[in-house]
């Protein structure tokens, strides 16, 4: 067993369901300590976060993670215990196989193995590993990163090992990610019976027309790294249990994926334009997730094609699609940010897993990656 997979294996067995690390971050530390990383252990609230750095000057490269998991669904339904790595016909089966303890081995064994071979690089390397991403994200890397720039330490790349591929390892690399807004809102009405409606005011009637309308807006048509602001009605709720009875309160939840052609504030303002204009009462709160950021084409995204296609052969493409990542935390501070893990078609699933060469190929190219920035720029 190589490893890699011996590494994965023993993450996986740890039950790590949001925030509860179940001892990861220790099993890693011990790892990169004894290649001369300095650990430290940034615990906010619940939250088990690891800081690990290798070196002082710049650039620093960043490799960016988290142990915590998602809950397993029904256990009846896994051909094998989640939490007992299996491995069958080449992939290893297991909750975090894909997202993203097999990511995280291939980073650690891959910074062990460079460093080995340069002990002298340039640079630093770092590692921020969360237990905190499938769940809050409040504690754990935006946490982090605030810490990081109150005592003036900058990250100038980051990778981050999120399941990024579709069909074959490194097709595709996330170069940003579409900003992320939900909006909750009440509609207020007044109960009564549905026999006498000039009696009561239905809230779900007072507001069908401005709930479409907020449907077809078009916020805007993209660009050429974006697609277009989409909004979709996640939560709709109102009724008593009653067939009778016309409720008084409506509660809708919506999110917005948005580009970087609009702002949060353009669009919470041209939703209370669209609600206003509808005549009801209502209250309306808003949680804001991450803003949209975009690494182009530099350095980083340079060395990860190159890297990419020097052990695979594939030409990689940009994609900023999917939903956000811990990234988005880290984009901020002026790094170059970058996705780059295995295939994502099992990722949350029942019988989650990777595929064992894949894993070898992943470590082989964050381990070329480092090459190309910290040793032959």
């Amino acid at each position: 067993m190589s490893p890699t997979l011996a590494l994965a294996c023993e993450l996986i067995r740890r039950p790590s369901i949001t925030p509860d690390d179940q001892g990861c971050q220790a099993v890693l530390a011990e790892r990169l300590a004894a290649s001369g990383f300095r650990i430290e252990i940034m615990p906010f609230g619940e939250v088990t976060n690891l800081w690990a750095r290798r070196g002082d000057s710049a650039p620093l490269l960043c490799f960016a993670g988290h142990t915590d998991v998602v809950p397993t669904g029904p256990l009846a339904q896994w051909t094998s215990d989640p939490f007992v790595p299996t491995i069958r016909n080449g992939l290893l089966y297991g909750r975090g196989a894909a997202d993203m303890k097999g990511s995280i081995a291939a980073m650690v064994t891959a910074a062990e193995a460079f460093v080995a071979a340069h002990s002298d690089h340039r640079g630093s390397i770092a590692f921020l590993i969360t237990s905190d991403e499938e769940g809050p994200s409040i504690d754990g890397t935006v946490k982090v990163v605030e810490r990081l720039t109150q005592r003036g330490e900058r990250i100038d790349y980051a990778l981050v090992g999120e399941p990024s591929s579709r069909e074959q390892l490194g097709d595709t690399i996330k170069n940003g990610r579409r900003g992320s807004l939900t909006g909750t809102l009440k509609i207020h009405g007044k109960q009564g019976h549905v026999a006498y409606p000039q009696l009561a005011l239905n809230p779900f009637h007072a507001s069908a027309t401005a709930l479409a309308a907020l449907c077809a807006e078009i916020w805007d048509h993209g660009n050429e790294h974006f697609p277009p602001t989409s909004l979709q009605i996640a939560n709709l709720h109102m009724g008593t249990g009653a067939d009778n009875v016309i409720p008084a309160q409506l509660e809708a939840q919506f999110n917005l994926r948005f580009s970087t052609e609009q702002t949060p504030e353009r669009i919470q303002m041209r939703v209370a334009e669209i609600l206003n204009a509808g005549g009801f009462r209502y209250d309306l709160s808003w949680r804001l997730s991450g803003h949209p950021f975009l690494t182009p084409a530099g350095e980083l995204v340079d060395a990860a094609r190159a890297a990419i296609h020097a052990v695979t052969g594939v030409n990689t493409q940009l994609s900023t699609s999917g939903g956000t990542s811990d990234g988005r935390f880290i984009a901020p501070t002026g790094a170059q940010v970058v996705e780059l893990g295995p295939l994502n078609a099992t990722i949350h699933q029942i019988d989650e897993c990777v595929s064992v060469v894949e894993l070898e190929q992943l470590t082989k190219i964050y381990q070329e990656l480092m090459e190309r920035l910290l040793v032959n720029a």
